[in-house]
């Protein structure tokens, strides 16, 4: 495999040798949902601990998430939302 030499992370992730367009989507998709879960719940005031505790989540979870050192599963997510006001629905493209 030939693969150019890269010295950015935008570069690195637009190299499709590197990062298929399914992981690519994946990526910004979870960027995008932390991001948002992160803004709505500092925007409601609320902290790491006190999101865990309405959401019945540990609150280490929470901090996992938001730092992307993992990634959430559907049940987590719904529980982390719900008490934001929010929570996961499909479109179509």
């Amino acid at each position: 495999m030939n693969t150019k030499k890269v010295t950015t992370f935008s570069e690195y992730m637009s190299d499709e040798n590197r990062v298929s367009l399914i992981e690519r989507e994946k990526i910004d998709f979870e960027v995008e949902l932390i991001g948002k879960m992160i803004e709505l719940r500092k925007k409601k005031g609320l902290s790491q601990r006190e999101l865990a505790l309405l959401s019945g989540l540990k609150q280490p979870a929470i901090a996992r998430l938001e730092s992307f050192q993992s990634t959430p599963q559907i049940d987590t997510l719904i529980k982390a939302l719900r008490p934001l006001g929010y929570t996961i629905s499909l479109m179509k493209l």
